[in-house]
């Protein structure tokens, strides 16, 4: 035997054992560790078709089917790929999976969102009786008479609706987290919802199940705690990849000691420097360690230190690539090659260099959006980037077809029944349209780029999308005293949204590429799953604000406070651990070389401490001069 065909069998025991717990007869529920680069997707499918060899026909008499939950639909249509389209295979995101089974429970998602929104409201007008007057208590007042209005038309609506890749601003959709909300509420209030779920899904498969939100994972620890012979839960996922602060923490430690836990330890992405490294980051943690194959590449790993008051940091980053180059011998990293794939631990700092931190950072600010904010789900976020955004750029390209696809698509303006309406009126509504889109245009061209809100106000004005629900709010036109300053309420969905509107339009195609990963920065969720061969991972304690990460922590420059002593005692999250998990998703991103550029407040203790710690050899570290 080859030492390649020797790596590619060095994890065929935990293929196996995954493969045995997947029978209908004997179910077993299992968590699969598995790190970075260790091939998780191919183990999850060849399991599946294994299966579906065995039993499959067991399946389709009973009309069960295995179901899949995935990360990303670009993750589904993969997997659908790779089971050639198998009718016995359910896959889908979280969302359409959650949504599948409440689809249709109409009377109880009304009950269950009047409850909800009565809390929302009462939430509301306890902090209107607290605040002061001004923008903020505007807002609220709307916010109020929003849900208070969406409340009371609760009882006329016959049948919810919601799409888990759409925004769903009409007055029978349901958002995205009210779908997750409520199915982890019914899983554990309604024994028939459990029932139905077995009785569909005997054997229920979770890629990333460590950012699998946390209501919803203890729902369906639950269900299978409770049908344990005829349930089969599979968890595939690796907790030191943990992203999304709604992943359930401890994970690990909440699986039954009766499931099986197989463990793939080979890492067939990474050389064999950047393997070293990234063992070394997760030693302090759980102590997983994985092993390279034996034809891996060495591989090159470079730290750049510079103080954290270095003027330019672009001029430090394109001398850490043109090192780079010289390093490897690879020319793809020079900076004007765009060859290097740029993460930044820090989401701020992304923003920041590329130039949409005033909409980013304003609604990031509010935790309980950050998810959303990461995938682009978020409530009003699909109003931007999905439907003003492709017309704006139709617009100013002068391309006619796509500005009418674009209007045609979602505008009021163009609605099949409105249009019938008119009757022979018909042209007059398409030169209402053509007027909105032309007066569009001269505002987003103009010499000062508009900003989000004035956009916003224009668009409701001529009707040219509908305004969701959570920028309505902000449609009217304000006026207060100027002396009167609004209170700080960025810990509010109204006052985060209400510093972003003040962002110039711009921003958003921006924040768009970034959120898709088609930019050279990229986010932690979007790399997920994915390689590059030169990855630049940047660094720094003062961009990151030292709140829910620190770097120097992490890297035994700074101590630790009480309140991370508290937290690690309680079990709780810390901003160590956060710190920890994203630099080792970022490090395990590369394929062949790997840069790191850390700004640090003492680059020289910053050095010692990381020699110390054996994390790097002292001919790897080199300190950038300002």
């Amino acid at each position: 035997m080859t030492s390649a065909n020797a790596d590619n069998l060095f994890d065929a025991k935990a293929d196996e054992t995954i493969r045995s717990c997947l029978d209908l007869a004997a179910p077993r529920s299992f968590f699969l560790y598995a790190g970075a680069g260790s091939g998780k997707t191919r183990s999850l499918v060849q399991a599946v078709r294994d299966l579906c060899e065995r039993q499959g026909r067991e399946l389709k008499l009973t009309g069960q089917k295995v179901a899949i939950i995935t990360y990303t639909n670009a993750a589904c249509d993969e997997i659908v790929q790779r089971l050639e389209f198998d009718p016995r295979v359910d896959v889908s995101t979280i969302h359409a999976f959650a949504w599948s089974l409440i689809r249709g429970h109409d009377d109880d998602i009304r009950k269950w969102l009047d409850t909800n929104l009565l809390a929302e409201i009462a939430d509301l007008e306890e902090k209107q009786a607290k605040g002061r007057s001004g923008k903020a208590a505007i807002e609220r007042a709307q916010s109020i008479e929003s849900k208070t209005r969406r409340r009371d038309g609760l009882p006329t609506i016959a049948r919810f609706i919601y799409s888990p890749t759409g925004d769903n601003r009409t007055r029978d959709s349901l958002n995205h987290a009210e779908v997750i909300a409520m199915t982890a509420a019914f899983l554990n209030a309604k024994p028939g919802l459990r029932r139905l779920l077995i009785a569909s899904y005997p054997i229920l498969l979770i890629d990333e199940s460590q950012d699998t939100a946390r209501r919803l994972m203890d729902a369906l620890l639950d269900v299978q705690a409770a049908f344990p012979a005829q349930f089969c839960l599979g968890l595939f996922g690796d907790t030191m990849q943990r992203i999304y602060a709604d992943g359930k923490v401890g994970l690990a430690e909440a699986i039954p000691e009766t499931w099986a836990k197989p463990r793939k330890a080979m890492n067939h992405r990474c050389p064999k420097r950047v393997i070293a490294l990234i063992n070394k980051i997760r030693s302090d943690d759980d102590k997983q360690e994985q092993q390279a194959r034996s034809d891996a590449p060495e591989g090159t790993v470079r730290l750049f230190l510079a103080p954290e008051t270095v003027g330019n940091k672009r001029d430090v980053e394109a001398t850490a690539a043109t090192k780079m180059a010289e390093l490897t011998g690879d020319e793809a990293w020079l900076p004007d090659r765009d060859g290097v794939k740029m993460l930044a631990l820090e989401h701020l700092m992304s923003a920041r260099r590329f130039g949409f931190e005033h909409f980013f950072g304003s609604l990031y600010a509010y935790e309980p959006m950050r998810t959303g904010l990461l995938d682009g789900t978020g409530r009003g976020l699909g109003f931007f980037t999905r439907e003003l955004l492709p017309l704006a750029n139709a617009l100013a390209t002068g391309d006619r077809f796509a500005t009418a696809a674009a209007i045609r698509r979602t505008s009021p303006l163009l609605d099949r029944q409105r249009l019938a309406d008119a009757g022979d009126k018909q042209q007059a509504e398409l030169e209402r349209a053509k007027v909105a889109c032309d007066g569009l245009k001269v505002l987003l061209l103009a010499e000062n780029p508009p900003t989000l809100r004035a956009v916003l106000r224009y668009v409701a004005a001529t009707e040219l999308f509908v305004i969701p629900e959570v920028l309505q709010p902000f449609v009217p036109e304000v006026l207060t005293d100027a002396a009167t300053e609004p209170e700080d309420d960025a810990s509010t969905e109204a006052g985060a949204w209400r510093r972003a509107l003040d962002a110039p339009f711009p921003e958003i195609e921006k924040y768009d590429r970034y959120v898709r990963g088609v930019s050279q920065f990229d986010t932690h969720q979007g790399v997920k799953g994915r390689e590059f061969p030169r990855v630049m991972v940047v660094i720094s304690d003062d961009e990151a604000r030292g709140f829910l990460f620190s770097y120097g922590k992490l890297m035994g420059t700074k101590e630790k406070t009480k309140t991370d002593l508290e937290n690690e005692a309680a079990g709780n999250d810390t901003s160590i651990a956060r710190t920890r998990r994203l630099f080792y998703v970022t490090c395990s991103r590369a394929a062949e070389s790997l840069a790191i550029v850390y700004y640090s407040d003492d680059p020289g203790l910053a050095r010692t401490a990381l020699l110390e710690r054996g994390w790097f050899a002292d001919d790897e570290i080199e300190i950038v001069a300002a």
